[in-house]
């Protein structure tokens, strides 16, 4: 039966379920099979052999009905009488036609056919001696009709009522035999069916019994396992060659159960590993402390020197300001200057513009005086061509050329003059130009200046918005490295207890029991991890600050927590986030000093 054993759970279920099944099918398509002959025998009993019966019977009492008025016919004492026996024969005569006619349906062997034939003919011949009777007795032959009814109408009435008989001995025998085929058919499957439901008793609590024992033993050295199991002792194992599911869920806890020790060994090497190095990191963190408080220190020392400086900036930049004021005020005026001077140089122009005219209109003045010299020379010489009567016209020629040169010596003069200021107007204007020009410059330079000012004054105040931003900046950095300290100080407390914690883990697994082989095997793992730890800074600017009430009363919950689910609470700024970078960090040789 090793390939029952190794069938699947279902495959053996419905296998036994289908045996089952199986002989409960045949017993019932058996049992419906006899159960169909009992109903054919019963149906022939019911519908065949009994109306045969009575259908004979009516026929027999039909044939006496008929013989019984033959005899009241003959004796009939008066004519009523023989009317009613008339009427009698008549009726007899129906009725044995019905009983033929539901007779001959029910007819069911040769033999009994046969045996109905000779009824048949018997009567036939008995039938032909009534009417001979019947005539006779209408003649008024009474004698004659008493002594054809008692001869030979009396004997094929006698056999006729024989074969009557002999049929229904014969149906009465027939519906007999039915009725024992019925009691053999019925006792047969009776004996049938109690024979095969025992057997199938017998072999479905045998099959019961096996499957159930194919089940229940495994399952019982699986719970001995796992109760082994749940006890600690994690060296028991499982061996199954079984092919079924049962056998797959021994090997498959086996390997569940040697999975289980080698974690379980693997979290005792763990255990004592976190304990050693959560001891490690509290020693680390308590000279991270140290150094965190020595920077806190710095911090505030840095905070009133930038404080200091931060003034001083403020200082230089509320001057640089006033600088910048007053640059703008000389630069506006210097621009002021530099438009009069402008307006200057203009007027100089002008003047030398105007100061070319006059010279053009001295020259004027100078060619008409030339011209009146050269007419007043001609009107004296012909003055003197006229002689005597010219003379007035000679005088007055002669002071017209006076005149003109008079006026051309004072043209001769003003041109001088004009043409001397022209050359002093020349020289002012270039005076008036080169001072316009260095005006300019001037101008020129104290932009540059007042833009330099104002750079100043805008970097001064941008240097004291830095230097503001940096206090604030150091105000920060100093809140984190007091967040920083305490969050050590939590680091602190936290590693004890998860030191605490480790210990106790290592002594609840302790309480398993595991296969050396396992313990060889993971044992390198409980190698404790040495990190050495630099020598505490020394206080530079005080001692270190006490814990905080809020940081023991959290070391206690951490301390009383049985697993690692304490959160310790988020630092407010982001320097604290390197802190815990460095703090879950693997452990080298230098990682307390690169804190």
């Amino acid at each position: 039966m090793s390939w029952f054993a190794n069938l699947r759970l279902r495959a053996k279920l419905m296998l036994s379920f289908a045996v089952v099944l199986t002989m409960t099918l045949l017993l019932g398509v058996f049992a419906v099979l006899k159960l169909a002959a009992v109903n054919e025998q019963s149906t022939e009993v019911v519908h065949n052999w009994m109306p045969s019966i009575q259908a004979v019977s009516a026929h027999s009492v039909g044939v006496a009905d008929l013989r019984l008025s033959d005899f009241q016919l003959v004796s009939a004492g008066d004519e009523a009488e023989s009317q009613q026996a008339v009427k009698d024969m008549a009726q007899a005569s129906d009725e044995l036609k019905k009983s033929e006619a539901m007779y001959v349906k029910l007819i069911s062997s040769p033999a009994e056919k046969a045996l109905w034939e000779a009824f048949k003919q018997d009567w036939g011949a008995y039938l032909v001696e009534h009417q001979e009777i019947v005539k006779l007795v209408k003649a008024d032959q009474l004698d004659a009709a008493k002594s054809r009814l008692l001869g030979r109408s009396q004997q094929l009435f006698v056999q006729a009522n024989d074969k009557l008989d002999q049929l229904v001995l014969m149906n009465v025998k027939g519906g007999n035999e039915a009725g024992q085929q019925v009691d053999g058919i019925y006792n047969s499957a009776r004996w049938a069916i109690l024979v095969v439901v025992v057997l199938a008793m017998v072999l479905g609590m045998a099959m019961a019994m096996y499957v159930a024992q194919s089940i229940s033993k495994p399952v019982r050295d699986t719970a001995q396992v796992l109760q082994a199991v749940a006890e600690g002792d994690l060296t028991q194992t499982l061996h199954s060659d079984r092919q079924d599911e049962i056998g797959l869920m021994q090997r498959a806890l086996s390997q569940m159960v040697d999975s289980f020790a080698g974690t379980v060994s693997k979290v005792r090497a763990g255990a004592e590993s976190v304990a050693t190095a959560s001891a490690e990191i509290a020693h680390g963190n308590l000279d991270l402390s140290s150094r965190t408080e020595n920077q806190a220190s710095s911090l505030e020392q840095t905070a009133a020197s930038v404080e200091q400086m931060s003034g001083t900036v403020r200082t230089n930049a509320d001057n640089a300001r006033q600088a910048n004021q007053l640059a703008s005020a000389a630069s506006e005026v210097a621009m002021r200057g530099g438009e009069v001077v402008s307006q200057v140089v203009n007027t100089m122009s002008g003047i030398q513009a105007a100061s070319k005219k006059i010279a053009d209109i001295i020259g004027v003045i100078d060619g008409i005086a030339f011209q009146t010299n050269i007419l007043a020379l001609n009107a004296a010489v012909e003055a003197a061509r006229a002689g005597e009567q010219g003379r007035g016209f000679a005088v007055v020629a002669g002071e017209v050329r006076s005149l003109a040169q008079r006026s051309a010596q004072a043209a001769r003069e003003i041109k001088t003059l004009i043409s001397d200021s022209v050359e002093q107007v020349n020289a002012g204007s270039d005076l008036v130009s080169a001072a316009g020009t260095t005006m300019n410059d001037v101008v020129m330079q104290v932009r540059k200046v007042t833009d330099l000012v104002g750079e100043i004054a805008h970097a001064s105040t941008e240097q004291s918005q830095g230097i503001a931003q940096i206090n604030q900046a150091i105000g920060q950095l100093d809140q984190a490295t007091q967040q920083n300290a305490a969050l050590v100080e939590e680091s602190t407390a936290a590693a004890e207890s998860l030191s605490t914690q480790a210990q106790s883990l290592a002594q609840s697994v302790a309480a398993f029991k595991t296969r050396p082989s396992m313990t060889s095997v993971t044992g390198a793992l409980a190698v404790p991890v040495t990190v050495p730890l630099s020598a505490p800074a020394m206080h530079q600017h005080g001692a270190p600050a006490k814990p905080s009430a809020t940081v023991l009363a959290k070391t206690a919950v951490v301390s009383k927590a049985m697993a690692p689910k304490a959160k310790t609470p988020a630092p407010a700024t982001t320097p604290s986030e390197p802190v815990l970078a460095k703090a879950t960090a693997p452990a080298h040789a230098d990682d307390w000093e690169t804190f």
